[in-house]
């Protein structure tokens, strides 16, 4: 019993530590002119960046899809049309 004591008593002080390591990252992030805080919000703005890129990527994707997607529509009908003018201009002959 004493020595599952004495290991609780170690992991709750281990833990304490670890809750003030974290508090004071917490802190760290919080002042914007630590080194880590500038690293952090450049990240997060580069991250809010390449989303918007993404976004507007994705958009002109589904653009150029539904754009391809007509000129094929076209296509057929063109090829359609080309194989009537052709077969009139057969029996015009």
């Amino acid at each position: 019993v004493a020595a599952l004591q004495d290991e609780k008593n170690s992991l709750m002080s281990e833990n304490e530590i670890m809750n003030d390591r974290l508090d004071q990252l917490d802190d760290t992030l919080d002042d914007p002119n630590t080194v880590v805080a500038k690293k952090y919000f450049h990240a997060q703005l580069q991250l809010e960046q390449l989303q918007e890129e993404n976004f507007r990527l994705e958009a002109a994707k589904d653009d150029y899809r539904v754009h391809c997607e007509d000129l094929e529509k076209q296509l057929i009908e063109l090829q359609h049309r080309n194989n009537e003018l052709t077969s009139l201009a057969e029996e015009s002959r």
